[in-house]
């Protein structure tokens, strides 16, 4: 595309120009014309960004996801299902996942928003680490996954959709985010390593973490109703992603992240029964858009 071109005509400011410099080739004339260099820039580069608008007709707000990537969750799954351990894996898991409650029960008491912000820091490592390995064995052993790879990728992406609703009603204090800083580092090395070693005991940790979070969010939900926690406004971010009502509250935020935790518990337990069956992840269709 010729450099004249470029600059002939300005369409609306692309976000994926932010933080790149227009190329030499165009400063000057750039600057001759007063047109935005970020808008030129995308123009050179042929990246044109959609406009995305919301059923109503308004325009979408968000660039982290898009409205594709909404749902409303299925709040009327089972919260009571539980995995019973079975045997000297299954035992290990749960008893691990059991003594990882004490602290932080501890610390953060029936501060249930901060509770909430941190573990998701936490939450979304596991589909993360878990992903990033079936694609890298994908890519030495010239197999598919089955799809594990976009599923465990889509519960990170959701896990950390909702640290980024939670971040719109608690606001960590310094030694809080130290100690995210400092949890996350600890747990994604040692699930790193656990997954490489056994994946069905990193997954039958994940699943019985997702119960614990169920288990947490239920209290949270019972704060709310006994009216020690303010039932306020839902963030907008959430209203959009889980498609509530514009009169939402976090009560129903709340609800929807319980409804995804018990969604991944099924997902994490499946994964470590199909490995505790001596079968590998791609050999079973992977639940990919269960929400």
């Amino acid at each position: 595309m010729g450099t004249s071109a470029a600059a002939a005509k300005a369409p609306d400011h692309d976000e994926y120009n932010e933080g790149h410099q227009v190329p030499a080739v165009l400063e000057k004339e750039v600057a001759e014309r007063g047109d935005d260099p970020q808008t030129v820039l995308s123009k050179y580069w042929g990246i044109m960004s959609k406009t995305y608008n919301k059923e109503d007709g308004s325009t979408w707000a968000w660039n982290c996801f898009r409205v594709k990537d909404t749902y409303a969750s299925n709040v009327n799954i089972d919260l009571g299902k539980h995995h019973k351990p079975e045997n000297l894996v299954d035992s290990v898991a749960y008893w691990t996942v059991k003594s990882l409650r004490i602290p932080t029960d501890l610390f953060f008491r029936k501060r249930y928003g901060c509770r909430a912000m941190m573990l998701e820091t936490v939450a979304a490592v596991p589909g993360m680490v878990g992903g990033m390995l079936l694609h890298f064995r994908s890519l030495r052993r010239f197999e598919h996954s089955g799809g594990w790879i976009r599923a465990l990728l889509e519960e990170a992406e959701n896990e950390r959709m909702h640290l980024m609703t939670f971040m719109e009603v608690a606001k960590p204090a310094w030694y809080e985010r130290a100690l995210v800083v400092t949890v996350q580092g600890i747990f994604f090395n040692a699930y790193f390593l656990l997954y490489i070693l056994s994946p069905r005991l990193a997954h039958r940790i994940t699943g019985y973490l997702e119960e614990e979070a169920i288990y947490s969010y239920t209290q949270f939900l019972a704060e709310i109703d006994k009216g020690n926690i303010a039932n306020v406004p839902a963030p907008p971010i959430a209203i959009d992603y889980w498609r509530l009502p514009k009169d939402a509250t976090i009560r129903d935020v709340v609800t929807v992240v319980r409804a995804d935790e018990a969604h991944h518990r099924d997902v994490n337990h499946f994964a470590a029964d199909i490995h505790h069956n001596g079968k590998k992840l791609r050999e079973a269709p992977a639940p990919i858009g269960y929400h």
